[in-house]
């Protein structure tokens, strides 16, 4: 007999930590692995939790498990095993179940994979969860993507599985298709650069003021009590205050400086050059973790061409400062390319509501989300969040901090790629006069492109071949 609300395939860390989730909430749900002995070691880790997790060593019995119409989740790989498993679940499927992809998969093959299970009846959901491990595990940040039918089924265990901010479950409706898997993406380049903008204040700190690691950690625990605070930030606050129990050493002095990826934040900013968008901050901070993965080449030239970084005197108050612009700019970014892709796909997505959903839970959760949200609620001009009223005094009164940091790290030889794109954006986007018309000339130079001229419609030459 059918016993389970939902079902969930794959007990892998974020699988398993879902299934506990949703049995400490006392959703019965079935589960089932590809290897069964991850069946029994979920068991063994839920306690008493168990009765509410009913095992299955095959699809059909997971499949035969569930109330009808169906709900069953996916926490397995992106890519071919994903499209594996829905052919191994079509046959035993019906019209009007529910299949959910709870993994980071590119939102196009959520489209494609969508419109194929539309047409055999299916409701097929593309569900962004952010939080890691615990976040799964307590609550996390879930950005659903999927049809009004399939919502109105998953809403109620949704809501309760996820985290909430002043009692305001961080899960809701994208839009249709990909939304969901589209806006975990943004998410995860959002979370590139802010990872990374703390890897520079780090190394400013470290290598240009010779702080040791403990004391930027108590630095950064102090910022986490203030405007600035986020869970990145306390994580790195405590993180950095840790000591390698071989040698002594803190932690972080022993761990090699080369950072690896998944791929979403790439992603983002190929998403962002189809759409016309230029997410410089994300891009910077993959463009760090690729070059940080040369480590070998890196020595090579510190060898040949020298890797001396200048002493800096920078203060506290000015670094956090210019770390405050630097993420309010990385999240303007971010918030541009949702708009940009909500009108190319007609999806419609509240950008308020997005930035409601990621204050608890999810990686990227901090105290600036709440100002973002209030701001987009108010329609900025535009839709920019650069142009917020309760925004643009605190980006005139920081980035200020932002150019002094840069200027001073840039003489000094220090790489700060994140920082430095967030102001170039600034500086660029504060200029109403800019340098394209000499492209616009160059252009028409080389290829007969045509341009357009100030104060006046169509399509002009220059005088080039006179």
């Amino acid at each position: 007999m059918a016993q389970a609300r939902i079902g969930l395939y794959g007990l892998g860390t974020m699988g398993s930590a879902l299934a506990l989730n949703l049995a400490e909430q006392g959703i019965p749900v079935a589960i089932g692995n590809r290897e069964t002995d991850g069946i029994g070691a979920v068991l063994d880790k839920a306690g008493p939790l168990a009765a509410h997790l009913h095992p299955h060593e095959t699809l059909d019995g997971l499949v035969a498990g569930l109330k009808v119409p169906r709900l069953l989740l996916l926490m397995i790989p992106s890519d071919a095993p994903v499209d594996e498993m829905i052919a191994a679940l079509l046959p035993r499927l019906a019209p009007e179940d529910t299949l959910i992809d709870g993994g980071n998969a590119d939102f196009h093959d959520t489209r494609r994979r969508a419109a194929l299970l539309s047409g055999h009846g299916l409701h097929y959901v593309g569900l962004g969860i952010s939080g890691g491990e615990a976040g799964a595990r307590h609550g996390p940040s879930m950005m659903f993507g999927g049809s009004i039918e399939s919502w109105d089924r998953l809403r109620d265990i949704l809501m309760t599985i996820a985290a909430r901010y002043e009692g305001d479950p961080c899960v809701d409706r994208m839009g249709p298709d990909g939304t969901g898997h589209f806006v975990k993406t943004v998410h995860n380049g959002i979370e590139y650069a802010e990872m990374q903008v703390l890897a520079e204040i780090y190394g400013l700190l470290h290598y240009g003021a010779v702080w040791p690691a403990a004391e930027i950690g108590k630095l950064f625990e102090t910022w986490a009590n203030g405007p600035l605070r986020s869970y990145l930030l306390e994580i790195t606050a405590r993180l950095l205050q840790h000591h390698d129990p071989e040698t002594g050493h803190p932690m972080v002095d022993v761990i090699t400086d080369s950072a690896g990826q998944k791929g979403t934040g790439r992603w983002s900013v190929i998403e962002a050059l189809r759409l016309g968008q230029s997410l410089s901050t994300v891009e910077a901070a993959v463009a760090a973790r690729n070059w940080s993965a040369e480590k070998d080449t890196r020595q090579a030239v510190q060898a040949a061409l020298g890797g001396a970084r200048d002493l800096l005197e920078i203060d506290a108050p000015t670094l956090s400062e210019a770390m405050l612009a630097a993420r309010i700019l990385g999240h303007a970014q971010g918030f541009r390319l949702l708009r940009t892709a909500s009108e190319a796909y007609d999806w419609g997505l509240d950008l308020a509501r997005i930035a409601e959903i990621w204050r608890a839970g999810c990686i990227i959760r901090s105290d600036l989300l709440s100002e973002i949200a209030t701001a987009f609620r108010a329609e900025p001009p535009g839709g920019e969040l650069i142009l917020a009223p309760q925004i643009v005094p605190v980006l005139q009164r920081s980035v200020p901090a932002l150019r002094q940091v840069v200027s001073a790290a840039v003489a000094a030889g220090h790489a700060v790629p994140v920082l430095s794109a967030a102001l170039q954006w600034h500086d660029t986007m504060r200029q109403g006069f800019g340098t394209a018309n000499i492209l616009q000339a160059q252009r028409d130079m080389f290829g007969r492109h045509g341009f357009a001229r100030l104060g006046r419609e169509g399509v002009f030459h220059g005088p080039w071949w006179d």
